[in-house]
């Protein structure tokens, strides 16, 4: 089925949907590598009422795929079948809740997070400024940075699942791990509350500002790239080990692994998903060959390969 098959059918099934469909939307201008194919349809909803409606009257063997700011993705070269789902304006809202809490939607970018609560005076959430993704793929990866993670703020998340229902999941029931969330693969995150303990503004903000410049200084940042590639082993860095590899400005096409910081793949012009995928392999395989220890991909790879 074409892109314009599959909107056709979409809006035959969709009468009131309110939000934008898109055949063969170029996926590349979205992710931060800057490589991979289409979406079949993208689907941008108008708010969470819109995509709870989506979710329950599209039929069930359409896939669905939920993207972020693509700072952590991966997508291939043959793009991605089905429908693409990236939440915008309809789930950017930040409101402060009982002095210390906060309330987010899930395509509030991290940053913003962190600068809300600066401004409001809400302590703990500052490492939020080192995560360059948003709201909803914190909750889905249990985001972390600086010693902390997201779990340890995190009170509450509101999701949709693949039937239109909509879930409030207290932080136990999101079960996290280190970079991982255990609530279903199918609900879609739209919404979380934080807590953070009350604090000075100007204290918050000097945090946030030694945040940005240990990232400027020790990652590459204005690089084409998808942040840290591989998560840390238990009790060892993930960059360690990819130095000790040899595998330090190693490059597949224009795929190249980051001399400033290892455990970051950047591409410096044209390189394909395949080319940054293999690249990344081929560092597992190193890694794996010096060390014993099989890397686990942190980034999120979709799609389907030229």
């Amino acid at each position: 089925m074409s892109g314009a098959d599959l909107e056709g059918r979409l809006v035959a099934s969709l009468p009131e949907l309110r939000g934008k469909l898109k055949p063969g939307a170029v996926l590349a201008d979205l992710t931060w590598f800057r490589v991979g194919g289409p979406a079949e349809v993208l689907y941008s909803p108008a708010d969470e009422v819109d995509l709870a409606y989506f979710m329950r009257a599209t039929p069930s063997d359409i896939p669905v795929t939920v993207i972020g700011l693509g700072s952590n993705l991966l997508v291939r070269d043959g793009g991605i079948a089905g429908v693409v789902i990236r939440l915008g304006r309809g789930f950017g809202e930040i409101r402060i809740e009982d002095g210390s809490m906060l309330r987010a939607g899930a395509a509030v970018p991290d940053v913003k997070v962190a600068r809300a609560a600066a401004d409001a005076g809400i302590a703990g959430l500052s490492f939020y400024r080192g995560i360059p993704g948003c709201v909803g793929g914190a909750l889905r990866m249990n985001g972390g940075a600086h010693g902390r993670e997201t779990r340890e703020v995190v009170v509450e998340a509101r999701a949709v699942d693949r039937k239109g229902k909509v879930h409030v999941l207290p932080v136990a029931e999101l079960h996290y791990e280190y970079r991982h969330c255990g609530a279903p693969d199918d609900f879609i995150f739209t919404e979380a509350l934080f807590k953070g303990e009350p604090g000075e503004p100007a204290k918050i903000l000097a945090e946030m500002d030694d945040i940005a410049a240990y990232r400027e200084q020790a990652q590459p940042i204005k690089s084409r790239t998808g942040g840290s590639t591989f998560k840390n082993p238990p009790g060892k860095k993930a960059w360690q080990l990819i130095d000790a590899a040899g595998c330090r400005g190693l490059s597949v096409g224009d795929a190249k692994v980051s001399e400033m910081h290892c455990n970051f793949l950047i591409n410096e012009g044209n390189a394909t998903g395949a080319d940054i995928e293999k690249l990344g392999e081929t560092v597992r395989a190193r890694v794996k060959e010096t060390s014993g220890v099989e890397l686990e991909w942190e980034i999120k790879r979709l799609g389907v390969p030229r």
